[in-house]
């Protein structure tokens, strides 16, 4: 590091026993941490993220896919104890379930990583971190898909929940997932919006309750907006395929697809780039 980098955000210091980038905790002035210190733990952790070996990244993906599932099923569970006027927003009540357990957790989410390892190709840009970049997001997609897969499987083949939730998993899967290429796709771009968002907000706090709370006031709004996530969303995709409700074909090509790439730009785009500029453009 040279001379100029030290004590930038952006440029990190490093343990000198670990040399893994030290977490910056405490505000250089006021009660909040800086946008310079929020992106300086933001780069931290990605550096770290692109370098994981894909048996790592792959195990931990395919966990996030399969946690991710319990948002689903408890939505779907509490949406049996509603009227039909508050059945919505029983779903919207219980989104936020997997999400916690995922973050929480460290499993990794594609969605979550559309914001950290672009800080650091938009530092470098040079043909290595892009590489690493779409590596760590083709076994993240893979994992995440095959772990959603297996869930809905599970639930959809299996004897695993009462015959009386099955009806309300096939409403919700139903109405989650509805709609074409276009529309999916433009509700996607805000999902991954929010999940981005999610990871610049987390970077802010350790504290594992103001953690729960961003993650509840950042995945709830998809439920409620019916915004498309990619992961939770294939897991319903995945269900009302397996069940009969539609094909595998429309379900892919509608949905699954779209909403992967309208989460990518929408992570990608309002959040990695906006936050970056913000900060590279106070840097000089």
């Amino acid at each position: 590091m040279s001379k100029a980098e030290e004590g930038d955000p952006r440029h990190p210091e490093r343990s000198e026993t670990t040399g893994e980038p030290k977490s910056i905790e405490h505000p250089e002035s006021g009660t909040r941490l800086s946008a310079k210190q929020i992106h300086a733990n933001v780069l931290g952790s990605a550096e770290d993220e692109l370098e994981r070996s894909a048996s790592s990244l792959g195990l931990s993906a395919i966990a996030a896919g399969l946690t991710i599932g319990f948002s689903f099923l408890f939505g779907a569970w509490l949406r049996g104890f509603a009227p039909e006027e508050l059945k919505p927003l029983m779903v919207t009540i219980a989104y936020p379930l997997g999400f916690v357990f995922v973050v929480l957790s460290r499993n990794e989410l594609f969605t979550e990583n559309t914001l950290e390892p672009v800080i650091p190709l938009l530092h470098k840009r040079d043909g290595r971190t892009f590489r690493l970049m779409m590596r760590l997001w083709g076994i993240l997609i893979v994992g995440n898909l095959v772990g959603a897969l297996v869930f809905a499987l599970v639930f959809a083949w299996t004897a695993a929940v009462p015959e009386k939730l099955r009806a309300d998993l096939f409403e919700v899967a139903r109405e989650a997932t509805s709609g074409s290429f276009g529309p999916n796709f433009y509700r996607a771009i805000f999902a991954g919006w929010l999940l981005a968002l999610l990871t610049w907000l987390l970077a802010s706090t350790q504290e594992r309750l103001t953690q729960v709370l961003l993650i509840v006031l950042a995945t709830m709004p998809i439920a409620a907006l019916e915004f498309r996530h990619s992961i939770a969303g294939s897991v319903e995709a995945f269900y009302l395929a397996a069940v009969g409700g539609a094909t595998w074909g429309a379900m892919i090509m509608d949905f699954v697809i779209p909403v992967i790439l309208g989460n990518a730009l929408g992570g990608v785009t309002i959040v990695a780039l906006l936050n970056f500029g913000q900060v590279a453009s106070e840097g000089e």
